[in-house]
């Protein structure tokens, strides 16, 4: 299953009855908790009988209530994946080694490629060109946030969004500069976020800030969605399968050149004069 379990419920709406939509929508609106209830006390709160609830799981495709929840147990046991419990659940006793004394490429390369091609093929086209949009509007300032690893990431986008458009940011680390910055958030701001699992609280709160102060929020994740993406006016998701305990930031990184692409596009030849702009200032202050 790609996504999440509430995503596989929300797009199998349409084929359940309706009062197994009923239980459905008892599930989404306490999720994941609610998936934890008994069949009885789910029954009760969707008023219908337990026989429902039962044939709910049935028509979502699980061999019964318990073989869903244990698709969600399975589904937040990813989510809280670290480096440690991915490679102690691999059985990880070194590297592979190839017949000619080195480590194998081909099952590495095949893994990117399907994460790769996942990635493209499963990316919402309407939050693509939102978030295409929101970073070519010339009206609104970006900033852009990250963590451990995936500020770099961050960086990656801002450093070629400042070649090509004004005001553009990053959100400073020291805590007085950081607080004075996210009180100034308006309407038209645009924060960009990178959160992968294991999911960072403060990028949570960053999202949900940018959002009550009325601008956009784009949220780039993985499958299992990191909780700043309830507060998302676009999430690009992108998969993180590789051959090794840390997830792989490849199809991301590919997901950001395609989007710098489409900004390029939208900006035209105002993103070619900033380009020459910048060009001649660098030349001049000796940075060229």
């Amino acid at each position: 299953m790609s996504g999440t379990l509430a995503d596989e419920i929300r797009s199998r709406l349409g084929d359940l009855s309706p009062a197994e939509r009923k239980v459905a929508r008892v599930l989404l609106a306490g999720y994941p908790a609610a998936v934890f209830e008994t069949v009885a006390t789910i029954a009760e709160r969707a008023a219908v009988s337990t026989p429902t609830v039962l044939r709910c799981a049935t028509r979502l495709g699980y061999q019964g209530f318990p073989d869903l929840q244990a698709a969600l147990r399975a589904e937040l046991d990813a989510r809280n994946a670290s480096p440690i419990t991915l490679y102690e659940s691999a059985g990880n006793n070194g590297p592979m080694v190839g017949a000619d004394g080195e480590a194998p490429l081909e099952p590495q390369l095949t893994l990117l490629q399907q994460a790769l091609a996942q990635t493209f093929h499963e990316v919402s086209l309407h939050d693509f060109e939102t978030a295409a949009g929101f970073l070519s509007d010339p009206r609104r300032r970006v900033h852009l946030a990250g963590g451990r690893f995936t500020h770099l990431l961050a960086r990656y986008l801002g450093l070629h969004l400042m070649q090509v458009r004004d005001q553009v940011s990053f959100l400073p680390d020291r805590d007085v500069e950081r607080t004075s910055f996210l009180t100034q958030l308006t309407r038209r701001d645009v924060t960009v976020v990178f959160d992968y699992r294991r999911y960072e609280e403060d990028l949570t709160v960053i999202a949900e800030l940018a959002r009550e102060r009325g601008g956009k929020v784009v949220v780039f994740t993985d499958p299992w969605l990191s909780p700043a993406a309830a507060h998302a006016d676009a999430v690009l998701i992108s998969h993180v399968a590789s051959g090794s305990p840390y997830d792989s930031l490849a199809p991301t990184l590919a997901l950001i050149e395609t989007l710098i692409s489409a900004v390029l596009d939208r900006l035209g030849g105002d993103a070619h004069q900033r380009m020459k702009d910048g060009e001649e200032v660098a030349r001049r202050t000796g940075l060229l």
